[in-house]
């Protein structure tokens, strides 16, 4: 005879309970962006009344010399600082899993700091840094503070990518005849790709994103779309600005599918 479990008789209330909860915070969560989408084909100038459907913010903010202008300063800047992230990410997560010596887990440590760091102290850091050295603020300076950002997400993909790999795939090659750089450019590359290409995506991503540290080392010929968009924001509503905000989440949608396309395919 099959002995059947009993459910105790709160558990139904209790799975209500936190669905509901569940619930309210995926709205909390998405309700804002939904309104910003909708918002941006909304024909009212001021205040937040529907009337009617239209196009014009989309266009007005082509027509945007300022907002093109700043969407390509940011453009080169995440393409520039993703470049950069992604060769500094991948070999030092590549030499943290290849070679062993003491200060290994202090190096470890120092890497993840940007990570942890908040990032007015950075841009306030980074600010004094260049100060200091007497360099200008503009693509130069912003680019690098990306970077020290940034690649530390690149390389802790790499990093958990590498933890799974077997130790005898790089020596299997070079015993079929592969030197080392072979084995690494053909073998070992190729195995970690599916992360690099993730930890590009986010590195990107964040890059795009970033005001907070943009503002501190940014020059006037190198003006980032957010601090553009935190600067109008400021003074009222601008439907120009949801058109671009709605952009941005589609182009980070479309990352993120991508992302989990290499997932699964990788799997």
């Amino acid at each position: 005879m099959t002995r059947k479990l009993r459910v105790p008789s709160g558990m139904p209330l209790v799975n209500a309970i936190f669905g509901g909860w569940s619930a309210l915070v995926m709205v909390f969560l998405y309700a804002p962006i939904l309104l910003l989408i909708v918002y941006s084909f909304n024909r009212a100038e001021y205040g937040i009344a529907w009337q009617g459907f239209t196009l014009d913010w989309y266009r007005k903010m082509i027509e945007d010399s300022v907002l093109m202008t700043a969407l390509k300063n940011s453009m080169i800047i995440a393409t520039i600082s993703t470049v950069i992230a992604v060769v500094l990410g991948t070999t030092g997560a590549w030499l943290l899993y290849r070679y062993s010596f003491p200060a290994i887990r202090w190096l470890s440590t120092l890497v993840f700091i940007p990570m942890a760091v908040p990032e007015i102290l950075m841009g306030v850091s980074l600010l004094v840094l260049f100060a200091s050295l007497g360099v200008d603020r503009g693509f130069a300076t912003v680019i690098l503070a990306h970077v020290t950002f940034c690649f530390p997400f690149v390389l802790i993909a790499v990093q958990a990518r590498l933890s799974g790999v077997d130790p005898a795939l790089e020596e299997a090659a070079m015993d079929l005849g592969a030197t080392p750089l072979q084995a690494f450019t053909k073998v070992m590359v190729p195995y970690m790709m599916p992360a690099i290409i993730s930890g590009a995506l986010m590195a990107f991503a964040l890059s795009l994103d970033e005001i907070i540290i943009s503002i501190f080392v940014y020059g006037p010929d190198a003006q980032p779309l957010p601090v553009v968009m935190y600067g109008r924001a400021k003074k009222g509503l601008d439907p120009s600005l949801n058109a671009v905000s709605t952009i941005f989440i589609l182009a980070t949608v479309a990352l993120v599918l991508l992302s989990e396309t290499i997932k699964r395919r990788n799997r």
